[in-house]
């Protein structure tokens, strides 16, 4: 990927708009042929669907990981690292790509931002974690809604980036929520915070490694930099409350040996996505998830949603109806100025 088409080029105007318009730019090439326009819109509607289905199975993922009590959350992480490595090394069997994967870990620039990648998704899957399984799946959806908004932060903070008036209210409102949430609950949403700055950082690392690395051998090598990280917890887990995995039920240890396999599926329907819709889509439907982990903690799981909470909620909605708006009407003058 070149400075001019990479997303996170401090070049651009904003994160968020540069995704945007680096997607319509890929789907707006002039193409005169029928037969491949037509190609080219099934392939951008099959792209919606899979990037739909990847963010449709997050959203219910809390209620599988709720399914696995009494496994805590420090041993479902190990095992979903450990599973997880095995399943992309099944898949890569299978699809014959050990050449790719070999050819990534001869360059150590790629091993680096892969290592950093694997620290970062770490934190989001333990801290997920912890959250689905202490009764506060609600505080991780707020996690994944105000993602955009720490997206935003980023281009602020880290690549200097100048933001316009309505990207600083939405921030402004992202800010209220978060004092409303404190003062009504009289705790800090740590959860929600540390999910959306970690999964933010872990975004900017994986744009850093561009189309060189693909989805697959990028959860390998994220996952096999964890392994010493998941030994320690099995090891801990075992000596201290001692470990579940085969010791519960045969329904129980399905279930839980089913963890890599239900981590890298949405991964590769995303990354399937990703590479035949426009980015924009994708940003949009990034929603998903996280309103269908709010349906799941406050209507499946009954988590209280006092009024304090919903007045919150409410602060980081218009944030992001702000900010989406905002985004679109930039991407649209800037098709529009080309």
């Amino acid at each position: 990927m070149t400075r001019e088409t990479d997303p996170t080029s401090p070049t651009s105007d904003s994160v968020l708009d540069r995704i945007g318009a680096a997607a319509e730019a890929e789907g707006g090439v002039p193409v005169t042929d029928t037969g491949a326009i037509a190609l080219a819109a099934r392939e951008r509607t099959l792209g919606g669907v899979y990037a739909f289905s990847a963010y449709f199975l997050w959203g219910f993922l809390p209620l599988y990981f709720v399914l696995l009590a009494p496994t805590g959350p420090w041993e479902l992480v190990a095992w979903r690292i450990f599973l997880s490595l095995a399943f992309c090394a099944l898949l890569l069997t299978v699809t014959r790509s050990w050449s790719a994967l070999l050819r990534i870990m001869r360059q150590p620039r790629l091993l680096g931002l892969t290592a950093l990648a694997g620290a970062l998704i770490y934190v989001n899957w333990q801290v997920f974690m912890i959250g689905a399984l202490t009764g506060h799946v609600i505080e991780t959806s707020l996690g994944y809604f105000i993602n955009p908004i720490a997206t935003v932060l980023l281009g602020v903070f880290v690549l200097r980036e100048k933001l316009r008036t309505t990207q600083w209210i939405a921030i402004g409102f992202a800010a209220a929520a978060v004092v409303v949430i404190i003062v009504g609950y009289r705790s800090f949403p740590w959860i929600a915070l540390t999910l959306a700055t970690s999964f933010s950082l872990y975004g900017l690392v994986k744009k850093r490694v561009g189309p060189s690395v693909d989805a697959v051998s990028g959860l390998t090598l994220e996952s096999l930099w964890l392994l010493p990280v998941a030994g320690v917890l099995l090891t801990v887990v075992g000596a201290t409350t001692g470990l579940t995995m085969g010791t519960v039920s045969v329904q129980h240890t399905i279930l839980l040996s089913l963890a890599g396999a239900i981590t890298a599926i949405p991964l590769l329907f995303f990354a399937a996505g990703a590479r035949r819709t426009t980015l924009t889509v994708i940003g949009l439907l990034q929603f998903i998830a996280p309103i269908l982990q709010f349906i799941t903690g406050a209507y499946i799981l009954g988590e209280p949603m006092p009024l304090e909470r919903w007045i919150g909620f409410g602060l980081v909605w218009i944030a992001l109806l702000v900010l989406t708006v905002d985004s679109l009407v930039h991407v649209r003058r800037s098709r529009a100025r080309r």
